[in-house]
């Protein structure tokens, strides 16, 4: 089901509760804690992912962050997942000057946009970072703590289908915040 309309109805993906609306991808750790989602390596070490059980086509997603660890992870847009094979573009959320707000192509052409250098300071490691991603036909623009890290436009993103998902990435030792995930359909 593509959910695709108008109006702005807000959508609040994350209840601070459990992970209703969610499913998980893989065997890495995807639990509520004290109100915030936590993304943490499990004993596999793989890729992970927790996806919206809905599809959304254009729309401006708002959330925050906090990385402990390694804190590599991201989130993906228009995407769908196959054990945990995705397919779709994420908005790389990474430590420090490794590209937080760039947007990559898993299993396709890697990375597609890098945020400029001079941006990667907007990403306070350790700490809350806000994030808004607005999709709209073939364009994404990524902002990390109101700072615009790219407007990026192309035909394979304006036909893709799916739904959100937030990555946690393979290699062990990841842990990620996740909370006050909210979405409008434009």
């Amino acid at each position: 089901m593509i959910i695709s309309c108008g109006g702005n109805d807000e959508i609040t993906l994350f209840n601070g509760k459990d992970l209703t609306g969610w499913e998980i991808y893989g065997t890495e750790k995807w639990y509520v804690e004290d109100g915030l989602l936590i993304s943490e390596s499990g004993p596999n070490k793989e890729y992970g992912y927790l996806g919206t059980k809905e599809n959304y086509k254009d729309f401006e997603l708002n959330l925050e962050f906090k990385q402990e660890a390694d804190g590599n992870s991201g989130v993906f847009v228009r995407s769908t997942v196959d054990g945990t094979k995705v397919s779709g573009w994420q908005v790389e959320v990474a430590p420090p000057n490794l590209h937080t707000g760039g947007i990559y192509e898993s299993y396709g052409r890697g990375w597609l946009i890098k945020p400029e250098p001079e941006k990667e300071s907007a990403l306070k490691y350790g700490d809350w970072n806000k994030m808004k991603i607005i999709v709209t036909g073939d364009r994404i623009i990524s902002y990390l703590n109101d700072v615009e890290m790219v407007d990026f436009s192309d035909e394979k993103i304006g036909e893709g289908e799916g739904g959100i998902l937030l990555q946690i990435h393979d290699g062990g030792g990841i842990k990620v915040y996740w909370k006050n995930i909210v979405l409008k359909p434009l």
